[in-house]
């Protein structure tokens, strides 16, 4: 078994001696070369070992937005500097196996250095894998993403030439759908084998709104990926939410079956107070609580001012809604449609104390206090 979590020995040793060793190793000419080939991603400096630029590439070197990405070397060498690019020194190459490399630095803050290292360490057109995930997502960057799996089609020359004409106006992505964690990107956007080639893009700042683009991928021009980036970036695009169809019935034995079109006119009601579970099909805990919902639903079916629901969140989504783990369960009276979180046990008897409580449609329902209807209402 792997325990290493995937890092090879070479990989394992370099973070070892990251967090013990200096920041930046100090080498002569020749072995700044040959240590920023090998590298895949590295920072350079050249020059005298003082001033603002040293000590802000020093700082930079330390700074944990970069740090375990880069590799750091310098030299004080300063002829060496002609090497990368005629660059004059004191200053920075920074060396990448992918696109234009080194690209060059001679001034710059901390903050503008390591900003200038965190946009270089990505290509200009990335192969989704999970090397990308903390770029896009963790960073917060809006990515336009291609899914398709075909190969050598006009259409990805195109797409190709985008990324390079609109380099640093957001990241452009391609992604197949089938495999590894390309496949829980596409099951992430709502994009099916059906559905490439296709232009989805999405924005991580924005609670990781999606948007589509509608037209026809395989005649996409640039002139039509240009346009749908500007349009995204001056607000005029809408939202894809994803939705299944509004099931009918809605409700069986007391249990609302909510989807991302139904959510408004349910969940905002003010008529109703309303009990959400926010689940995933394949979540462990989802399943364990499912029984002790769907009996708490019947239970409570009576009561009409009262809806128990379910809500599917791996396949439907509500704008400005953001479910961060599952199951999260979300209360919403009548009188608070920003709802409250349900903080209580996971029994039958600990919802039901919890919503007589809380719930002033159970409480009217229930004056006594216990889980069965009044005499009134018998």
């Amino acid at each position: 078994m792997d325990y290493n979590g995937g890092r090879t020995k070479d990989t394992i040793i370099e973070w070892i001696n990251k967090k013990t060793g200096p920041v930046s190793s100090e080498v002569d000419c020749a072995g700044m070369e040959s240590k920023t080939a090998e590298a895949n991603l590295a920072i350079s400096y050249f020059g005298a070992l003082e001033g603002d630029l040293w000590d802000n590439f020093m700082k930079s070197a330390r700074n944990p937005a970069i740090n375990e990405k880069y590799q750091f070397f310098h030299t004080s060498d300063a002829s060496c500097a002609s090497k990368f690019d005629n660059l004059a020194a004191p200053g920075l190459a920074l060396s990448r196996r992918f696109d234009e490399s080194p690209l060059t630095l001679t001034g710059g803050s901390e903050d503008e250095i390591v900003e200038w290292a965190k946009k270089s360490s990505v290509p200009r057109l990335i192969t989704f894998s999970e090397d990308y995930i903390e770029p896009i997502f963790g960073d917060k960057n809006a990515a336009l993403i291609l899914f398709t799996e075909e190969a050598d089609q006009g259409y990805q020359t195109v797409y190709k030439q985008a990324a390079s004409d609109l380099q640093g106006q957001l990241l452009f992505v391609t992604s197949g759908v089938t495999e590894g964690i390309q496949s829980r990107l596409a099951e992430f956007v709502g994009v099916e084998a059906s559905d490439m080639p296709t232009m989805r893009l999405i924005s991580p700042e924005e609670n990781m709104l999606k948007y589509v683009w509608e037209g026809d991928a395989k005649n996409v021009t640039g002139d039509d990926i240009a346009k749908f980036v500007q349009d995204f970036k001056d607000g005029k695009l809408s939202p894809h939410l994803k939705s299944e169809p509004i099931p009918e019935p809605a409700t069986i034995d007391g249990l609302t079956v909510l989807v991302g079109k139904s959510w408004d006119d349910v969940v905002k009601d003010p008529t109703k107070d309303v009990l959400v579970k926010y689940y995933a099909p394949w979540c462990g805990h989802c399943k364990a609580l499912a029984p002790v919902w769907d009996s708490m639903a019947k239970a409570v079916a009576d009561i009409d001012d009262l809806v128990i629901a379910k809500f599917d969140a791996t396949v439907n989504e509500v704008a400005g809604l953001e479910v961060r783990g599952y199951p999260t369960l979300k209360f919403y009276p009548k009188d608070n449609k920003a709802g409250v979180d349900y903080d209580a046990g996971r029994e039958e008897a600990d919802f039901m104390t919890w919503l007589s409580e809380n719930s002033s449609a159970y409480q009217a329902a229930r004056p006594n206090g216990t889980g069965e209807a009044s005499q009134e209402e018998l």
